[in-house]
């Protein structure tokens, strides 16, 4: 008796299969779309806005008011949130006399290294200083129109960017040396 209920059971089951079979042809499979990362539509234009010589008043009146993080007699640094999709990362903004000097921006670890690299190279073409120890590479382009620009990327499971910093080369006489805003993010934050 038990025999004749499991043969009764196979077409119904072979059915079952042929047809989810025959329906997973028909239609196509997620995995087979274009998938683009997360920083794709990322520019470099929108850390733009806080390059040299930008005005506190306009960073201020774009990205709100900073939250103060170094002040001396001659310079102030100061924490933006900048938002991409629905994260927020902070860019630290040095100004001397209200105009920027410089910025430090810690970059998301959802973006990919690989592009936001390659973007990096399309505008200011290949580094000119490249170091790497152990899974971290550092990038620095010396001399852009008077700016130089730093990179760090690393590498764990997957490549991805740890900061961007911009400096601008040629200081005011007031400042004899320069207020490196890559070494009083280290100093307050590391």
């Amino acid at each position: 008796m038990r025999n004749i209920k499991t043969i009764n059971f196979l077409p119904i089951l072979l059915r079952l299969i042929v047809c989810f079979s025959f329906a997973l042809l028909l239609y196509p499979s997620v995995s087979f779309g274009k998938v683009d990362p997360q920083n794709y539509n990322f520019s470099l234009d929108q850390l733009a806005d806080f390059g040299p010589d930008k005005t506190m008043e306009e960073i201020q009146n774009k990205f709100g008011k900073g939250d103060p993080i170094f002040k001396d007699a001659k310079t102030e640094t100061l924490k933006f949130y900048m938002t991409h999709i629905r994260y927020r990362f902070p860019v630290f903004v040095t100004f001397f006399e209200s105009k920027s000097i410089g910025y430090f921006a810690r970059l998301p670890s959802y973006f990919l290294h690989d592009v936001f690299h390659q973007s990096l190279i399309n505008r200011f073409e290949k580094q000119d200083i490249y170091t790497k120890k152990d899974n971290a590479a550092v990038y620095i382009w010396k001399n852009e129109k008077g700016v130089r620009y730093t990179y760090q990327g690393q590498c764990t499971i997957t490549c991805f960017p740890m900061y961007l910093q911009m400096e601008k080369l040629e200081l005011p006489q007031q400042l004899k040396e320069n207020p490196s805003l890559l070494k009083k993010a280290y100093e307050k934050f590391y």
